[in-house]
């Protein structure tokens, strides 16, 4: 992912130029349609059941109706950690929702080579490609063709509480692990560790990827993704790293059956209720934060800071892992799908954004409604940043991602090695 560049597009130029002479669909809730004129009914995947983020997609696709009456969407939320299950599901039975939240990487390059994504790439138009860009649009295309639109950018890094920085001794943010370790030692003994969701596999495994990010050239993490090896040794060497700083005991008490955004027990909800320091965590997670505090603001002392330098990687320093959240149209959609798509990316949406969920928009213009410190923390960081990869479980594609997810959690618990992290993703690569 790199910096965008944004053109000023109003929602109501581009309502104008979708058709209101709508595709013919079905009712029923696995969308679809014809191109023979008529109504459309389409169905929308997404994963936010709370709060303002529901509540953006809610009047999102009821303001999409208002201007387009021939066109009805149909919303289903379902909870995060479920979504990408549900989706594979639905995605097989040949029962895809028309419109869904789409991961990337080689996730969507799966569902791309068994033909259940629809080519969008003429269907994008050229107010929606001058607002993201050809670097953002980059990341939701497959061999030069576009199956995806980016919504928000989601690097990734430290949110920690100043206020518990502060009453910890903390002066200032780690710019090395052993900053961090010394940052990590400082925290416990305050009674307020790292929080960490390991229930959920995948906020562990966040861990092992930032010390991979630190351990591995770009050279190296790009080679796995094309030919999904990982015999190099530093993904031993980020296993390595990962079980020393582990051994220093920086997480909170019972963290391997803590989820990661369910509730106040959650690892954002420690964060989020006083109780934990700092998470490491996408940009995504002011807002989950945000959601989790008593009076449902967000945390006023709230900070972000980049992962710190390892000593003896490949990897470079600055270099940021991350995301870019976006949606497909399942091969069936009819082309108001696309529609809806070009329209969630006008300026006036990216900022509605924004605000609902507390993350960066993928809009650079958009980008000028940032007003929180800690988000311009992250935008600082990530422009900076000579590279960014995805999350590892999102490039290496679901089933070496699930693999390497589950191993990083036997790790920490004791029940596996960093060999076993090896030959479980290789294992996996090799099953395709």
């Amino acid at each position: 992912m790199a910096p965008r560049k944004f053109l000023a597009v109003t929602a109501a130029a581009v309502l104008s130029t979708v058709g209101l002479a709508a595709c013919s669909g079905g009712d029923d809730d696995s969308g679809g349609g014809s191109d023979s004129g008529g109504a459309v009914t389409m169905t929308l995947w997404h994963n936010s059941t709370t709060g303002p983020g529901k509540a953006f997609w809610d009047k999102a696709v009821a303001d999409f109706h208002t201007a387009n009456p021939a066109v009805t969407i149909k919303i289903q939320s379902i909870q995060n950690e479920d979504l990408d299950g549900k989706l594979q599901t639905s995605l097989n039975s040949g029962s895809a929702p028309d419109i869904f939240l789409q991961r990337g990487g080689g996730k969507m390059a799966a569902m791309v080579e068994a033909g259940q994504l629809k080519d969008i790439t003429d269907l994008v138009t050229p107010e929606t490609k001058a607002a993201v860009g050809d670097a953002a649009l980059g990341t939701g295309q497959v061999d030069g063709k576009t199956y995806a639109v980016p919504v928000s950018i989601l690097p990734g890094g430290f949110w920690y509480s100043k206020n518990i920085f502060q009453k910890a001794g903390i002066t200032a943010t780690p710019t090395t692990v052993e900053e961090l370790v010394a940052a990590a030692a400082k925290l416990k003994a305050n009674g307020t560790p790292i929080a960490l969701g390991a229930k959920d596999a995948w906020p562990a495994a966040h861990w092992y990827y930032f010390f991979a990010l630190r351990a591995c050239s770009k050279d190296s993490l790009d080679a796995a993704a094309k030919d999904k090896n990982f015999t190099d040794p530093c993904w031993t060497k980020a296993g390595d790293d990962l079980k020393s700083f582990a051994d220093t005991e920086p997480y909170n008490n019972g963290f391997l059956t803590t989820s990661a955004q369910q509730g106040a027990g959650s690892s954002a909800g420690l964060v989020a209720n006083g109780k934990a320091g700092m998470e490491l965590m996408g940009s995504w997670d002011p807002g989950v934060i945000a959601g989790l505090t008593k009076d449902k603001k967000p945390l006023p002392d709230l900070g972000f800071f980049p992962f710190p330098a390892v000593a003896g990687g490949q990897g470079d320093p600055a270099a940021i892992m991350g995301g870019a959240d976006g949606f497909s149209c399942s091969e069936k959609a009819p082309k108001e799908c696309a529609d809806f798509l070009n329209y969630i990316l006008t300026k006036p949406l990216q900022e509605a954004y924004y605000k609902a969920f507390n993350s960066l928009p993928v809009s650079k213009e958009a980008q000028g409604a940032v007003t929180e410190e800690y988000l311009k923390a992250v935008l600082d960081a990530y422009n900076k940043a000579p590279y960014v990869s995805q999350w590892l479980d999102t490039l290496y594609g679901q089933n070496v991602g699930n693999a390497l997810n589950v191993g990083v959690v036997n790790l920490l618990a004791g029940k596996g090695d960093v060999a076993g992290i090896i030959k479980a993703t290789n294992d996996a690569a090799k099953k395709g």
